[in-house]
């Protein structure tokens, strides 16, 4: 951001019809994306502030950014002084700040595209009460002053296989068909680019970590199109698309084709073809798929089903409010739903992931001895080592971040990573989603927890995992708190819970162990993961936040299991594991519920020099040991002799001390 933004945006504000008194600046784009591509982030250009979740307001006197307490820290260090940050949680919403901070009726423009229906609802109710006014801009006045703005990138659309898909676009199609017609819809607008991927069976690279491409899907119950930018599809994914009765249009032509959609004429190419009907009009009956005229839906018209959480003001100012049906998107929960195919494939990638974070254990641990004269992951001296590095080699957050994706790299189906590598030594950890870079990284340190926050994506599965480590002599109070995330970790991992059990009820099973030591972490315990696909997937999620209630876990989900704890300017620690939701073997079934557990899939040990085990319960003991003796199991297979005697090491069992 340079200096100048700030006041050439409140020029344009000042001069637009009618003038701006506040303008907002979300983080999402048109499809509500939570990572974006560059030409997307208005947002991190406008503030300077880079992290993944926050919203931007700028009005004629001030600048403010809200952001979540993952990102408290890293938001205090990027935003210049013109900025003042806004703690979600602990400082008053943006609606509430307008409400009480600008003039009665001030103007308050969005970009119309880039804010969802639930969040411009919200907005306008908050706004109304003192006659303020939501102006939706025809042009995002971010992008007129950003002449640098990256520019558009064609990248091939490719197709998901089923050997890793597990199930055909035709099934999906023929699920999404049923529920139009249970719910008395003609078709249904998909707008978030994982539910389009996950629907088609297609995959992309528009947005750096997220194997997905800038599309629109509408589903009608004899039509489905696919909106992209065409140069991106190649004839053999046309014709497979085809195939399935699946039309390409245009991106840009999705705003039309929800016009006609609500009224009725949104007709594909091959079905104009084969009609010999007149056109339908207002009058006719609305006729689904099982030729039964249904009254309830004749009399209100054309039905359309959207997302209000992802679809767009844009895309919903085209519809009749009367007759959309605004409800969470079918393909949200069935997504999330794994079947056996993706299922195994997940289980295959995060033994393949665990094999690769074991190599670049065992070579961070021979380089830290070997540059720094560390003692090294399993030793601890008796004092603190400051022994003298080599002067002509060093090991950054960055270089051994490369490392790792190196080993990745190495393994089979690999993709890419699948979000930016948290790689974080000392401090720099207490910054929850830190991003380290070149030139300004800090050096690892033998004195110094390091902890690494990384995943990838495998055209099998996606993976997320965290470890922390410490490669000298951790403090007592670096023990006591690892010790009370791990346990945090293991409560969460090992719970057993009846069917229709939400995140919101088990977050507190992760915290427990830190709060009866008064401590305690700003950010959620867990979240769902995609099949070669988003790393952070809903509805479901593990969160002390309200809408954690939403979605119960279900059997066949995946979600993470991620406590930690984070000291600013000292250290944070975090541990990170991927679990599947499945049937609990319970000795009883009290109403007849019937239970869940969890299966841990990520394979990577825990470290045992940073753990207190006085403050751990024989049931926790005998539970790391059996952890431990799954990954050597796993893990050995693909790896070295070296490699499989530093693991052996690693995952030796322990005992209580006396």
């Amino acid at each position: 951001m340079s200096a100048g933004s700030l006041e050439a945006l409140r020029s344009l504000m000042a001069v637009y019809s009618p003038p701006l008194d506040a303008l907002i600046v979300p983080s999402e784009d048109s499809h509500q994306s939570e990572y974006v591509s560059d030409r997307d982030k208005r947002r991190a250009f406008i503030s300077g502030f880079t992290g993944s979740a926050g919203l931007a307001l700028i009005t004629m006197n001030e600048a403010l950014l809200w952001t979540d307490g993952r990102y408290f820290l890293q938001a205090t260090q990027q935003l210049s002084d013109q900025w003042k940050l806004m703690r979600i949680g602990e400082d008053p919403s943006v609606e509430k700040w307008i409400s009480d901070n600008l003039k009665v009726d001030a103007a308050v423009g969005i970009d119309p595209w880039c804010v969802s229906v639930d969040t411009a609802e919200r907005w306008t109710e908050s706004f109304s009460k003192n006659g303020q006014k939501l102006i939706q801009l025809s042009t995002n006045l971010v992008d007129k002053i950003w002449s640098d703005r990256p520019v558009a990138e064609v990248h091939p659309v490719t197709l998901q296989p089923f050997e890793f898909a597990g199930r055909t676009v035709a099934e999906k199609l023929k699920f999404l068909r049923e529920k139009l017609v249970q719910e008395k819809a003609n078709g249904i607008i998909v707008t978030l680019l994982d539910e389009v991927a996950w629907l088609y069976n297609v995959r992309g690279s528009d947005v750096s970590f997220c194997p997905v491409v800038h599309a629109y899907a509408i589903v009608t119950t004899d039509s489905a199109f696919f909106y992209v930018d065409k140069r991106k599809v190649s004839s053999e994914v046309h014709s497979t698309l085809a195939e399935n009765g699946i039309e390409v249009r245009e991106y840009n032509t999705v705003h039309l084709d929800v016009s006609l959609l609500t009224f009725g004429k949104l007709t594909s190419l091959s079905a104009a073809e084969n009609s010999h009907e007149e056109e339908v009009n207002d009058n006719e009956e609305f006729v689904i798929n099982s030729g039964q005229v249904d009254n309830e839906a004749l009399e209100k018209g054309q039905l359309i089903w959207i997302d209000p959480a992802s679809c767009c003001l844009a895309l919903y100012a085209n519809l009749n409010s009367d007759k959309v049906i605004m409800q969470q998107s079918p393909l949200a929960l069935a997504k999330a739903l794994k079947n056996p195919i993706e299922l195994d494939g997940l289980r295959k990638a995060h033994i393949r992931d665990g094999a690769a974070v074991v190599q670049y254990l065992v070579w961070l641990d021979d380089e830290m001895q070997k540059i720094y004269g560390a003692a090294g992951y399993f030793t601890e001296p008796e004092e603190t080592h400051k022994r003298k590095h080599q002067e002509t080699l060093t090991l950054t957050e960055v270089s051994v971040s490369d490392k790792l994706e190196s080993f990745r790299a190495k393994q089979e189906n690999f993709k890419g990573l699948s979000f930016p590598t948290i790689s974080s030594v000392g401090p720099n950890a207490a910054i929850i989603h830190y991003s380290p870079e070149a030139g300004t990284c800090a050096e690892l340190d033998v004195d110094s927890l390091y902890l690494f926050d990384s995943g990838a994506q495998y055209q099998d599965g996606t993976t997320d995992i965290t470890r922390t480590v410490h490669f000298g002599k951790p403090s007592a109070h670096e023990k006591a708190c690892y010790t009370a995330v791990l346990k945090g970790h293991i409560a969460l991992g090992n719970a057993v819970f009846p069917n229709g059990t939400t995140g919101h009820a088990l977050d507190i099973l992760a915290r427990v162990p830190l709060w009866k030591n008064g401590l305690d972490y700003r950010h959620g315990t867990g979240h769902g993961i995609g099949s070669y696909l988003n790393v952070h997937e809903g509805p479901h999620l593990i969160s002390f936040r309200p809408h954690a209630r939403n979605v119960p876990l279900q059997a066949t989900m995946t979600v993470t299991d991620e406590p930690g704890y984070y000291e600013d300017g000292n250290f944070g620690i975090r541990l990170e594991n991927v679990l599947v939701v499945k049937d609990a073997d319970t000795n009883f079934n009290f109403g007849e519920k019937g239970y869940l557990a969890f299966e841990h899939i990520t394979w990577v040990p825990y470290q045992k020099k940073l753990m207190n085990l006085n403050l751990m319960t024989p049931e926790e003991i005998a539970w790391l040991n059996s952890y431990h003796s799954t990954c050597r199991e796993v893990l050995a297979p693909y790896l070295n002799d070296q490699e499989k005697d530093w693991l052996d090491m690693a995952t030796e069992p322990v005992t209580a001390k006396a």
